[in-house]
């Protein structure tokens, strides 16, 4: 692998590979690679410049965090944690090109979204449009129910989560292997129990659970303004979307998951690390509780601005003129 940036550096190399592997003539390949013997043996005995050094040593890091987090690190996040944790200062394109020639790269993982639509007059409008800024803790939640495959059975668990969208803190979750009213009530519940004073706009979709009448008196009950997603625009949740596409591709590459209790268990333990263990860039390389707990202690929060979304302000100036 060529770190360097010395000419004809692979064909040094490969030389060197099958001289010491194959007992290739070194004189015969030079011949064939149309390279001299004196430039080649230039190169082996040379002293590797301090830029080489440090491109090995940034790949040994790589190659570390990349097994330790199980692959889940893309060139963004792996440059953010390499510096956080190391204190350095190495750039995006260095770090993305030197993955690039170790073959590693994050998991990507394509999902699909199957909706349940709810009739018109049960469907509260979209309060939130899109503005998923917040300026402190327990101004906006949003929630959502995803569905888990138990490995060699034909069962599901589902997971009900609500996010604050100050800190994308889990505020409350709950597994079930019902998808029901009960899964939704419980996770609002816990939420209140543990946020009693919170009286946030409530975002979701149209699931039948959201649009039940009891569930609006809950919010009714705890002063909330309910806002609900438009049909078929699942970017109205994106953050709650978001948050189930890091769990869905990360978790499985770092748990070994193989019946209803392990499944059980790599959520629950992700979620705890995603929460406490998982630095966010946009909130300089800090937790989400470390963030939610430096809010609380605060008369003024620390402001945390969404960077700039183009298909976001183009959706704006179409439906929030």
């Amino acid at each position: 692998m060529r770190l360097g940036k010395v000419r004809h550096e692979s064909k040094y190399m490969a030389i060197k590979y099958f001289h010491e592997e194959k007992n290739w003539s070194i004189e015969w390949m030079c011949k064939h690679l149309q390279i001299s013997r004196s430039a080649y043996y230039k190169w082996l005995h040379r002293k590797k410049p301090e830029e080489e050094l440090e491109n090995i040593k940034l790949a040994e890091l790589i190659k570390e965090y990349d097994e330790r987090f199980n692959h889940i690190l893309g060139y963004r996040r792996m440059t953010s944690w390499i510096n956080h944790f190391n204190h350095t200062c190495y750039s995006k394109n260095r770090v993305h090109r030197i993955m690039k020639k170790l073959g590693i790269h994050s998991v990507i993982r394509k999902k699909k979204k199957k909706y349940i639509y709810a009739k018109p007059d049960e469907a509260t409008e979209n309060i939130l449009q899109r503005d998923f800024y917040a300026a402190s803790p327990n101004q906006k939640w949003v929630t959502d129910v995803t569905e888990f495959k138990i490995p060699g059975e034909k069962k599901k668990l589902y997971l009900s989560a609500i996010l604050d969208l100050y800190d994308r803190y889990p505020v409350a979750y709950v597994i079930s292997s019902r998808n029901d009213n009960s899964l939704v009530f419980k996770t609002f519940d816990k939420a209140i129990s543990a946020n009693p004073d919170a009286k946030p706009i409530f975002h979701s979709d149209r699931g039948f659970q959201y649009t039940s009448k009891m569930f609006k008196k809950k919010l009714e009950k705890q002063n909330m303004q309910q806002s609900m997603s438009r049909v078929g625009h699942c970017i109205d949740n994106g953050p709650t979307e978001g948050f189930w596409g890091i769990i869905k591709s990360e978790m499985y590459q770092m748990y070994e998951i193989t019946d209803e209790a392990s499944l059980r268990f790599a959520i629950k333990d992700y979620i705890r690390f995603y929460s406490e263990e998982r630095p966010q860039d946009r909130y300089h390389c800090k937790t989400p509780l470390e963030v939610r707990q430096e809010a609380l202690s605060k008369d003024v929060p620390t402001e945390y601005p969404i960077a700039e979304n183009k298909r976001i302000n183009k959706y704006k100036e179409k439906w929030c003129a």
